[in-house]
């Protein structure tokens, strides 16, 4: 349900950026694999990991169609309606050794979030056993760089602007209201 995220992720956002943009990038990458028929059996996050090892045609379509697949895949998965709230499960713990606190990791991840400069994410990553909290650019993905994603927040403009227009910030704080913890409890086992 589009609607399932109100008040905080607003309906027609939804539509847009899942039926339009995430849709784009799927589209994007099968027109970018068509003639390569020995890459179509592997998955987004194969031809992500490992980008040098593609025909270089491709390389930047596979970045941005496969990286803003993956990643947009993640974002629906780790969001919810009812959700948010403080985390429950292993991921409190981890949280907690990482940053010292859930406000103080949370507010770390909004400044990430914030300081952003053009369009982008902000994620919590799994890099060799520890937790740390990076941004990358456009549709870039941790696991370009080895790393696992345990969260991530859409920063791109379409992922808020319709409802908070300029104001970031307030999408951020907002955004936490959608968090699902049981997803990201399996991300980290994982």
């Amino acid at each position: 349900d589009f609607a399932a995220l109100e008040p905080h992720i607003d309906a027609q956002t939804m539509q847009i950026h899942h039926g339009k943009h995430h849709a784009a990038y799927v589209n994007n990458l099968n027109a970018a694999l068509e003639k390569h028929p020995e890459l179509q059996g592997k998955s987004a996050v194969e031809l992500i990991s490992n980008l040098a090892a593609l025909p270089e045609g491709i390389r930047t379509a596979v970045r941005n169609n496969g990286g803003g697949h993956v990643n947009h895949t993640m974002f629906w998965e780790i969001m919810g309606p009812g959700k948010g709230g403080e985390p429950t499960g292993a991921i409190a713990d981890a949280l907690k050794g990482a940053f010292g606190s859930f406000d103080s990791f949370r507010e770390q991840m909004n400044k990430g979030g914030v300081g952003r400069f053009g369009s982008g994410w902000v994620w919590l990553v799994n890099a060799g056993g520890t937790l740390q909290i990076e941004s990358t650019a456009n549709q870039d993905s941790p696991i370009m760089e080895g790393k696992h994603p345990i969260l991530g927040i859409d920063v791109w403009e379409h992922a808020y602007y319709l409802k908070y227009q300029n104001r970031r910030p307030d999408y951020l704080v907002a955004w936490w209201h959608t968090i699902n913890w049981d997803a990201v409890n399996a991300r980290l086992k994982k």
